[in-house]
């Protein structure tokens, strides 16, 4: 009787009856009614459900670093803290990421030159599992990963043949990885960050469905994640709402969270564990060590509840992995226009740049309106042209776009035509080669790196080895900014971020203010502008939340700009974060640093965290932010020159960069009306 239903309610002509989501609630409704999940699930010798002991994974994940001896003492280590699991990550990279990004990832985004290297320098073959394999099975350990493509699902099966699989939270919307994992018939579990209410809904529908065995785990994707951002309650909607074992992947920095999650209903924990919290890699930071992995274990049913809201939300630094960890509907193969689009013409791949594999049933049969190239992203005008708001006003203040040195030629088509560019660099581009004598017609304008390798560049580090290489590279990038000045006009000018963050608040921030007094006192930049840019009170780096120290608050700027004779950029963004996150007057905020303001950096900004947003989408009173600059507009160099920083606009053409002009462009200040 089951089968039939489900069988009914998978027909495309049922589900043509039904709302997208009427259709969705009612299969997890009715899976719910017929087939309530089992109350254990058998992992090998352990099980899952709510008469057994909470099943505690310690996620080794890569936090080896590519170290067969390192992953060995791991695995003794999680055995030892009283751990029930062990589990790694298997990728084969040119299957989960575009070729061109997994040999260059220099020319995509800037954290996938971060974390490209580290990949592959961490992925083990079939000699290293199998010994892994050996030492879990010697501790009685269930030994298991998160396969990232479906090649690795092959790989994991044929070698260690896993009694269940983890379904990471970058691919809770790949379908077609979850068609594949279901023919193993193994148990699931799901975790669910950076994911909306609406994408776990589906993804549930498309189990149930299928009748699979899975477990959903409430996760916040930041590493480290904010306390505020954990929203520990929402494990008691999975837990109600679908029918399933829920359970708590979680990467702060303490043990608390942790702790309550198990009080709301949690039945399966998962927690990095590692050797060296300070070690390379992107995972160290929110991990545990050893003997915290072992008090977790202890306390684990001694919790405290530290209630956050029952809502899910897809935070700002989930978004920037989002993008990143993610992948997207590619073209298996090139697609003339008027082609109607078929599954077997459609791969999927990362980053997430493109239209989530969610939508992969909206886009077969999809009729091309373009010529798409093998190994391109699908975009959202191939399933729905839609207009945006593109009329761009005249504008005759001095205004620019963000831009990577490798796009030059295409800006030179952009219209209308920006008066400068502002190249975000990161510590590969400063090897970018010019063309001899070739000419543009922009001022130059260069955001000096965030990272440099591995590490972020941070020129108020109390650690000098990473204090001294900030200073080079930023010294490095003033050399790079004179050398290319040539073939562009005006003078030159370099934004820096001072930097400055720590997972904690600092005890001494004016400690950290000094020393980067000191830092700039270091740097040679005769020839060029350098603009400290202000920074939000957090910050997300390596996908976590961090705590800026200095460099936020107006006074600081001031005084920092005053000892080295120094004009600033000005963020607006950044400066509402601030505010919100200090309880200070915005305006107030605004008056105090206008004099020293020569460059703007304009999104619109929500709360403590959420920047880079549409213009409109936020709750910065631009108008009268104007008003104030307007006063103190600086009669040298043609007044205050400014750029749309609008998260990620510069992708689809520059699509939302073109909304964000569209709607600037009505303000008096920046269209230069008398």
């Amino acid at each position: 009787m089951l089968n039939k239903i489900l069988k009914i309610l998978g027909d495309g002509d049922t589900r043509k009856l039904w709302s997208r989501r009427l259709w969705t609630r009612f299969i997890i409704k009715a899976r719910k009614i017929l087939a309530p999940s089992p109350q254990t699930i058998k992992i090998g010798n352990k099980a899952i459900g709510e008469k057994v002991p909470v099943f505690i994974i310690a996620e080794i994940g890569i936090n080896h670093n590519g170290k067969l001896t390192e992953a060995l003492k791991l695995i003794d280590a999680a055995a030892e803290a009283g751990a029930d699991a062990v589990k790694f990550q298997k990728r084969q990279l040119l299957a989960v990421y575009q070729k061109e990004v997994v040999e260059n990832p220099n020319l995509t985004d800037q954290a996938l030159r971060y974390v490209i290297p580290i990949l592959k320098e961490s992925e083990f073959g079939e000699k290293e599992y199998r010994a892994l394999k050996a030492q879990a099975d010697k501790h009685g350990l269930v030994f298991f990963a998160t396969p990232f493509d479906e090649q690795s699902v092959d790989f994991l099966k044929e070698v260690i043949t896993p009694p269940l699989y983890k379904v990471s939270s970058a691919d809770l919307v790949n379908i077609p990885l979850l068609e594949r994992l279901l023919k193993e018939n193994k148990p699931l579990i799901v975790s669910t960050g950076m994911s909306t209410i609406d994408e776990i809904e589906r993804t549930v529908a498309f189990l149930h469905r299928a009748r699979a065995v899975f477990v959903l785990l409430h996760c916040q994707s930041s590493y480290p994640a904010g306390l505020d951002t954990l929203n520990l309650s929402f494990i008691k909607i999975l837990k109600h709402r679908y029918g399933v074992p829920v359970g708590y992947s979680g990467h702060e920095t303490g043990l608390e969270p942790t702790l309550a999650a198990i009080a709301l209903g949690a039945r399966v924990i998962e927690r990095h564990i590692t050797l060296d919290r300070e070690a390379e890699g992107p995972d160290h930071a929110a991990s545990l060590l050893p003997s915290q992995f072992k008090e977790l274990v202890k306390k684990i049913r001694e919790c405290e509840i530290a209630l956050g809201l029952p809502v899910k939300q897809v935070s700002r630094g989930e978004v920037m992995n989002k993008l990143i960890l993610r992948k997207s509907l590619t073209a298996g193969t090139d697609i003339a226009p008027g082609t109607k689009i078929t599954r077997d013409m459609i791969t999927v791949k990362g980053p997430g740049f493109g239209i989530s594999p969610q939508r992969i049933f909206d886009l077969v049969g999809k009729t091309a309106k373009r010529l798409i190239a093998e190994d391109e992203f699908f975009t959202n005008d191939d399933l729905d042209a839609r207009q945006i708001e593109n009329h761009i006003g005249k504008i005759e203040t001095r205004w620019g776009l963000k831009a990577r040195f490798f796009e030059l030629n295409q800006l030179m088509k952009f219209e209308p035509k920006p008066t400068l560019l502002e190249f975000h660099v990161n510590d590969k581009d400063l090897d970018f080669k010019f063309e001899k004598n070739s000419k543009y017609p922009f001022q130059l304008f260069v955001h000096a790196p965030e990272y440099n390798e591995r590490t972020e560049v941070d020129l108020a580090s109390e650690n000098e080895r990473i204090w001294k290489s900030s200073i080079e590279i930023i010294q490095k990038t003033i050399d790079k900014t004179r050398e290319i000045a040539e073939h562009f006009e005006g003078i030159p000018g370099i934004v820096i971020h001072v930097g400055g963050i720590t997972i904690t608040p600092h005890p001494q921030p004016k400690k950290l203010l000094n020393r980067a007094i000191e830092a700039f006192k270091c740097l040679d930049y005769k020839g060029v502008t350098l603009l400290p840019e202000n920074l939000p009170a957090f910050s997300w780096h390596f996908g976590g939340l961090w705590k800026h120290n200095v460099f936020g608050a107006a006074d600081e700027m001031i005084e920092f700009c005053n000892k080295l004779n120094l004009n600033m950029c000005l963020d607006l963004s950044h400066a509402w974060l601030f505010c919100v996150a200090e309880n200070q007057d915005y305006l107030e905020y605004i008056k105090k640093v206008a004099p020293l303001v020569r460059h703007l950096h304009i999104a619109d900004g929500r709360g403590c965290y959420k920047e880079g947003l549409q213009i409109g989408e936020g709750d910065v009173p631009f108008e009268k932010v104007f008003e104030i600059l307007e006063q103190h507009l600086p009669k040298e160099s043609g007044g205050i020159s400014w750029i749309p920083e609008i998260w990620q606009g510069h992708i689809n053409d520059y699509r939302e960069f073109r909304i964000a002009l569209a709607k600037l462009s009505k303000y008096k200040f920046l269209k230069g009306d008398k």
